[in-house]
């Protein structure tokens, strides 16, 4: 359309479509469900761009789900697929994501990581084969609501050169950490 013929259309518009707390879960797992992700995929995924979105990290909430929508639609990713936890009476979760997203392959092996971590006084979970997007603080978070201590790594593009360097060796979050506190 000309120009002209549109700027009457937006007039009347708020540049700001405020959503309230309660519906940012519900419409992420909408617009997931409906690029073709399964209900599983769709609710740890939309948990954690609620999460990221809530804690005013607008680059890794609601945002997130244009990359998510595309990435599908490349047929980058299997939005069906359910992860396998493989079952271990070590202190190690092996998760094999099988081509899905990390997030639900986090979330259904979170239980088994803090349950091993009480057990052996120290536990890690490797994911492998995944497509891995978000933020790490939430994740680290989780085991500090347990009461563990919490680190997380994530290999990256690199993208970010530390002081004094002039090329990228890091990605832009491949480190996360918590404690527990009151």
């Amino acid at each position: 359309y000309p120009l002209g013929e549109l700027s009457g259309a937006y007039e009347n518009m708020s540049p700001v479509i405020q959503i309230g707390l309660n519906d940012l879960n519900k419409l992420s797992t909408d617009i997931l469900m409906g690029a073709g992700f399964s209900g599983a995929h769709a609710g740890a995924i939309a948990q954690m761009l609620s999460t990221c979105q809530i804690d005013d990290c607008q680059s890794h909430g609601l945002f997130r789900l244009f990359m998510c929508s595309q990435t599908m639609k490349a047929g980058k990713i299997d939005g069906q697929v359910l992860p396998l936890v493989k079952a271990s009476d070590k202190a190690i979760v092996h998760v094999d994501a099988r081509g899905g997203m990390s997030l639900l392959a986090v979330a259904a092996a979170m239980p088994q990581l803090i349950e091993k971590t009480r057990t052996h006084g120290i536990a890690a979970m490797a994911v492998n084969r995944c497509f891995h997007f978000s933020a790490l603080w939430p994740e680290v978070e989780q085991l500090s609501a347990a009461g563990l201590a919490g680190l997380a790594m994530v290999p990256s593009h690199s993208w970010v050169a530390p002081a004094g360097g002039k090329r990228g060796t890091l990605g832009t979050n491949p480190l996360a950490f918590s404690w527990p506190r009151q």
